[in-house]
């Protein structure tokens, strides 16, 4: 059993005692303790002006058994509780955003397996609070010393199931979001469903932009067919599907859907660290300005917004670092190398369902330009990086301080970053590595990109043996 408090909320496996797992217990103490933190924040007052938070989940198995404990948490501190159901995460945040809500709660543990679920915590923005906010929440969530409401005012759930058609509409709306160009198009796509929202939330923008789609995974009912991380490896249904019907592209996200992939009209992986290069193309050719990603993405950002003459700047991983970084520079395209993408026009989160429509709007246009051009050819354009993405389990106890620290002394002649973990830069090779402790999983992961698969794979590999070695 595993909990876990972090920067990315509070995420651990369902099952086991309270403490060691993401029990009843757990899940109660810390919706209640959010709850009277925004309304500390708030300076509320039982009585008063209606406080509002919006609760939404994904597909898992355990969503509904979290998702009545939340509700009911909330309710018994006097909050208004606007429901948005099965229902994805950059949804949520955009409900926030709608309802002028004091916050929100996601139940989602993202790419996690089933076994996994998470409350994710949303300010008044629709924005993950930072990191100190979130200390103080779990603070709060150990004390559990505040006032629950008297039966007066205990608070109302209010169900709103037009969040979605909101969210795609705003989508829609968006100067650079070319729905003609895409109808024009005929293109014909499969999608991953994931046994999750995005089965349902995907076809639905989709549906509206003029695409044809096929859906595998296509019930939301969260025993999910595969690993839901989008990996290579966990996608080779989609691949076959997207070859043997000859379709334009395949389309696979994760069980919140704030995490995008594409495949090649062949079946070969367009590279989910391209995702929020091909966007940045986009977007950067149309609005001159700055684009962010984490240091464990691909360089290709930064070349491509060099290409276009902008500035490229990296950022801790973590989304709220991200955000943080993007909004100090006010970056006009940002995100994450996992296939997140962040378009502040829209709102501060990451979202594969606006990844998706600024991405085939890029991509209709060079299809009106050339009815052959393929997803193939459209990822030829950008620069050849490979990142190789590896991970090493912790055993409890596991010292990983100790091991960054002999790290950096082993290669205390290359150029080092402590930003987020440990990031060595091969200049001469023009390669690099990052190794840092996963905010969501017991594990250290361990990224290394180089000009070329095998190369990117030798370097990950023999990282991983050292940190291997030096665990023992």
């Amino acid at each position: 059993m595993t909990l876990i408090k972090s920067i990315s909320g509070i995420r651990g496996t369902i099952g086991g005692k309270a403490g060691e797992g993401l029990s009843p217990i757990d899940i109660v103490k810390f919706s209640c303790a959010f709850a009277h933190f925004l309304q500390k924040r708030n300076a509320w007052k039982p009585g008063g002006n209606p406080f509002r938070m919006v609760v939404g989940r994904d597909g898992r198995l355990s969503g509904a058994m979290v998702d009545d404990l939340v509700k009911g948490s909330l309710s018994g501190m006097g909050v208004e509780v606007i429901e948005t159901g099965l229902s994805t995460t950059p949804t949520v945040e955009m409900a926030v955003k709608k309802h002028s809500a004091q916050g929100g709660i996601i139940i989602t543990a993202s790419h996690n397996p089933v076994q996994w679920n998470a409350l994710k915590l949303l300010n008044e923005k629709g924005e993950f609070i930072d990191a100190a906010e979130g200390a103080e929440v779990i603070r709060l969530s150990e004390e559990m010393d505040f006032p629950f409401a008297e039966v007066e005012n205990l608070g109302q759930v209010v169900e709103d199931s037009d969040t979605l058609e909101y969210h795609i509409q705003k989508i829609l709306d968006l100067p650079l979001v070319d729905a003609e160009a895409i109808r024009k198009a005929g293109l014909k796509v499969v999608l991953d469903g994931i046994n999750s929202t995005g089965s349902f939330a995907v076809p639905a923008l989709l549906d509206r932009l003029g695409v044809q789609v096929q859906v595998i995974n296509s019930e939301p009912l969260g025993r999910f067919a595969h690993n839901p991380e989008p990996l290579p490896a966990h996608l080779t249904d989609l691949s076959h599907t997207v070859a043997e019907t000859h379709a334009d592209m395949g389309i696979s996200v994760d069980p919140d859907v704030d995490r995008l992939a594409f495949v090649c009209e062949d079946g070969s992986m367009f590279g989910e660290e391209y995702t929020l290069v091909a966007v940045a193309d986009y977007v950067l050719a149309h609005t001159k300005g700055t684009a962010v990603s984490n240091l464990s993405s691909s360089r290709a950002l930064r070349d491509v917004a060099e290409a276009h003459g902008c500035a490229y700047f990296p950022a801790a991983v973590g989304e709220v670092n991200v955000v943080t970084k993007m909004k100090e520079v006010d970056a006009v395209i940002g995100g994450e190398g996992n296939g997140g993408v962040i378009y502040p026009p829209l709102h501060y989160g990451r979202d594969a369902l606006v990844g998706i429509a600024l991405f085939l709007s890029h991509f209709a246009h060079k299809r009106a330009e050339d009815k052959a051009f393929s997803m193939t050819a459209f990822r030829a354009r950008f620069p050849a990086y490979s990142i190789s993405k590896n991970r090493v389990e912790l055993k409890p106890g596991a010292d990983v301080d100790k091991v960054l620290a002999s790290l950096k002394e082993r290669y205390r002649d290359e150029k080092i970053n402590e930003e987020d973990g440990v990031r060595i830069d091969f200049e001469a090779a023009k390669e690099w590595v990052q190794i840092r402790k996963s905010n969501t999983e017991p594990i250290m992961r361990v990224y290394a990109e180089s000009v070329d698969e095998a190369a990117a794979d030798a370097l990950g590999k023999r990282l991983v043996a050292e940190i291997e070695a030096l665990m023992r």
